[in-house]
């Protein structure tokens, strides 16, 4: 068939068809005219077909290669093993890496020399210094071939002190603005690089479809193109453009992430199952790879989640047919956070599926590296890794570090940028961070023109993210997850309430900070400014079940309607790593301003709130919605359809705001969304819940199970386990180990349970009748109570002991349910579940069990626990 295509999907198009050149994909949006006569034949295909056949960015170097033979042929299976293996600091010593020579190591989120949150830039180059040094000496593993650091600066040097921080992704997916993206992206380099690094984990290219999964802010739009655009754009400011200062020492490696995806899984769980057609996948999700491969970005990361079932770790289609035939990646894949022990019969210690599959280098952040080591050199010799894709893994890796110039530049601490330390969040760096705060910044409403103020008004700043540099700037910050940070952590940065004042006071007026908005009399401000929203995290313990903000704990709306009832004019400032529901939130505002979680330098937002002194405008809004906002708490995965989508897809499309949206200070009535008086029907109560499976048959993802004593707790990784209070071994029920028969030896107490790494949201399950269902046998009588359990982050828990049902049927199966209101008590938080079932009791007894669910519709014979 042939048809119309506007320049967007021509642009789409050019990109799958194989166009090497991302700037003449760039260069469609300026030939509209073209686009919109030009008719294109599209080819129905399937398959690896679908997949855009890339040539690769950087030409094959004839010399270059013969290096890598050259140097492959003279390695032994353990340097060559060594290459692949990626340990993390806090789990080597100078002497491993003499040793070994591994060919990567990273520092993770939280991680930092010394285990020291403080240490200095040059205590960053010191162990940078002392590891590529050990690296090349040959005196013991026989190669000198460098190593090189791997970092997770995903907004900005983020783990380090003092360094600039911008926008996260979602906020500069609003700003809209590539040519800023890559402005971003060298400062990134050069921060990075005063510290010896040679390697960032960036960008994150998920396309995010469900605005529960909580890494949301790490996309930089629900629309591909976006994310195409700015792949490409922050790899050639990472990078360098490869016909330009490509990998000079200005620049760092950038990593592509996270294969493939990531954002579309089931419920936006994190790690979890993309169900998505092969025609989404492209479509969608690999947009990201065409911008990034375009660009030249050597390293791409492989994905937690799974695709139909099949971990991304382990799929040889996508990592080596797809990914590396198809679309003609010749660097390397380096996997994610010991990914590869979670596909099915491996370990952390032991996958040879996932370097079959094409896996580069193992990321083994934990002492698993050693065994891990050991294992894939067996699996080599025994040949169930190949001689072959031993080599292949190899060679990528050192084709990017030949292409680095890692084997001719200085060592990290004699590199040019290496221990300037004015360079971390210099004030050059800051002023672009600066007004990347402010083109993100997405004005959703303005009655009565309220914004911007005069600066020569009394302005009360309220809310507890006003003056929180921490909460501003969200996840991966200094910390993993963004927690137990204080503004003293942030020299030089400026909080959002220090921004106002300092506007305010230059003109004459009043500031007044008050978290809560508690005011004297003779302190009634002009207008309130109300700085609230999320509180950091990052990935997994940021997923959420809906979208409602604060649910069940509605004080910031509280503090709006405070005011709005004083009669004082109530800007919101919302901080938020995704959009949320807040139609009560924003039925107590006058003006409402999306500003995402803006970074270190929150005086960017006093930049277009507020007027100069004379009454002119400063900066106007320009940032326009990248992601769709929600008409209800569960309407999570509103996304705008893509240009080929249907009809009856478009016309579902039902937003309360949709994607591009933003006012300005220009914008006349006929452009404004309504949204005074909206609904504010708490609908989360009225959730759709299904019954909620956790092991049936087998253990359900993002669950695993696990024993422990009074001493310690271990995952379980085979059929048979045993600690000093129980043994455990998989049975068979009904069909093939279906079932768990647990010995418990009465010494102490044991325990059997399943547990997440991170926290689920299990608030809509708690808000209704829901109950904890499981089948039980045993044929003795218990003595002791056999506590039935539920726990939550921070160690709380609550129990209640079924023996007594247990022990009315002995020798047969039956059907225990209690009510989740058993387990509500203080301080049980529903939305933070990392343990959502455990059995325990220090009774010497044998007890099997299956089935653990979560029934909505609990039976007549429900545990109900009265008060």
């Amino acid at each position: 068939m042939t048809t119309k295509i506007s320049t967007l999907s021509l642009a789409v198009l050019l990109s799958l068809s194989g166009c090497s050149d991302a700037k003449q994909v760039e260069q469609t949006k300026d030939v509209k005219s073209v686009a919109d006569t030009k008719t294109v034949e599209v080819v129905a295909k399937s398959g690896i077909d679908l997949w855009p056949a890339l040539t690769p960015a950087i030409a094959k170097d004839v010399e270059l290669e013969a290096k890598i033979t050259a140097l492959v042929s003279k390695m032994t299976v353990e340097q060559k093993v060594a290459q692949m293996i990626q340990p993390e600091i806090r789990d080597i010593t100078v002497e491993d890496m003499r040793k070994y020579g591994f060919g990567s190591y990273l520092n993770g989120g939280g991680a930092y020399p010394n285990n020291d949150k403080h240490a200095t830039p040059a205590d960053w180059i010191a162990l940078a210094e002392t590891l590529y040094q050990a690296s090349v000496d040959d005196s013991i593993d026989g190669i000198n071939i460098p190593t090189m650091w791997g970092t997770d600066a995903v907004h900005g040097h983020n783990n380090v002190i003092g360094a600039t921080l911008f926008p996260h992704n979602i906020g500069l997916g609003a700003a809209n603005n590539p040519k800023l993206i890559e402005q971003i992206a060298a400062i990134t380099a050069k921060e990075v690089m005063v510290t010896g690094i040679d390697w960032v984990f960036a960008p994150t290219v998920a396309v995010v479809q469900d605005d529960r999964w909580g890494r949301s802010y790490e996309g930089y739009s629900e629309d591909p193109s976006i994310v195409r655009d700015y792949s490409f754009a922050i790899v050639e400011g990472l990078q360098g453009a490869v016909n330009g200062d490509f990998l000079s020492d200005q620049r760092v490696l950038s990593t592509v992430k996270h294969f493939i995806g990531d954002g579309g899984t089931e419920k936006g769980i994190d790690q979890g199952d993309n169900i998505a057609s092969e025609q989404t996948l492209v479509d969608v999700h690999a947009q990201g790879y065409v911008g990034g491969l375009n660009a030249g970005a050597q390293s791409v990361m492989a994905s937690f989640n799974s695709w139909h079932g099949e971990k991304n770790h382990g799929n040889k289609y996508l990592l080596t047919d797809v990914l590396k035939d198809r679309m003609g990646f010749d660097g390397f894949v380096v996997g994610d956070w010991n990914g590869h022990g979670q596909i099915p019969g491996c370990t952390n210690e032991s996958c040879a599926q996932a370097a079959n599959a094409g896996l580069d280098i193992f990321m083994v952040p934990t002492a698993a590296w050693k065994p891990l080591f050991e294992n894939t050199v067996a699996q080599v010799n025994s040949g169930e890794i190949s001689q072959a894709r031993l080599d292949d893994a190899v060679s990528r890796i050192l084709r990017v570090k030949l292409r680095a110039g890692l084997f001719d530049k200085p060592s990290p601490a004699n590199r040019p940028l290496s221990g300037k330390t004015e360079l971390i969040g210099q004030a050059s760096h800051r002023d672009v961070a600066r007004q990347a705060v402010r083109e993100s910044l997405v004005l959703l409403k303005n009655n009565q023109n309220v914004l911007p103020i005069s600066p020569k008004l009394t302005v009360l700043v309220a809310g507890d993210a006003a003056d929180n540099i921490g909460k501003q700037s969200g996840g991966w910050t200094i910390t993993w997850q963004g927690t137990d940070n204080k503004n003293a952590d942030f020299p030089g940065a400026t909080s959002i309430y220090s921004g106002i004042e300092q506007v305010v006071k230059q003109a004459g007026g009043q500031a007044i900070l008050s978290a809560t908005g508690e005011l004297t009399e003779q302190q009634k401000p002009d207008v309130a400014i109300v700085v609230f929203g999320e509180e950091p995290y990052a990935e997994g313990n940021g997923d959420i079940d809906n979208l409602e903000y604060q649910r069940g704990d509605k004080r910031d709306l509280a503090l709006l309607k405070q005011l709005k009832a004083q009669g004082i004019p109530v800007v919101s400032v919302f901080i938020s790593g995704r959009p949320m529901w807040v139609n009560a939130e924003f039925n107590a505002s006058d003006a409402f301003v999306a500003a995402w979680l803006p970074g270190s330098e929150g005086q960017g937002i006093a930049d277009v709130l507020f007027t100069d002194a004379d009454g002119k405008i400063k900066h106007d809004f320009g940032g326009k919605l990248s992601f769709s906002w929600p008409a209800t708490p569960q309407q999570t995965t509103v996304n705008v359809p893509l240009e080929t989508a249907s009809a009856e897809a478009k016309a579902q499309y039902k937003p309360l705001i949709p994607f591009g949206y933003g006012l300005n200070y220009q914008s006349d009535t006929s452009s404004k969304i309504v949204l005074d008086n909206l609904s504010e029907d708490n609908l989360s109560a009225e959730q759709t819940t299904s019954d909620l499976a956790l092991f049936e048959r087998a253990v359900k993802s993002p669950w695993s199970m696990y024993i422990a004593n009074s001493s310690e707790r271990q995952g379980l990784s085979s059929s048979v386990a045993q600690n000093s209070a129980l043994t455990i071994r998989t049975m068979d029920r009904v069909v093939q180990e279906d079932a768990r028969f647990v010995s418990f030896n009465g010494s102490e107490e044991g325990v059997v349970g399943l547990i997440s790494n991170f926290p689920r949201d299990f608030r809509a399950y708690s808000n209704s009748d829901s109950a904890l269902t499981l089948s039980i046998k045993t044929t003795a009588s218990l003595q002791k109570p056999l506590w039935l359990g539920m726990a939550c982050e921070g160690d709380c828990r609550k129990q209640i002991d079924i023996a007594q049902q247990v022990n009315s049927k002995l020798g047969e199966w039956q059907s225990i349910s209690v009510s989740l209101a058993c387990f509500a008590s203080e301080p049980m938080d529903f939305g933070k579940i990392t343990m959502p079932f455990y059995i325990a009791t220090s009774d010497k007894v044998d007890v099997s069990f299956s089935d653990v669910v979560i029934h909505t519709q609990p039976s007549d014979n429900t545990i109900q626990c009265k008060e």
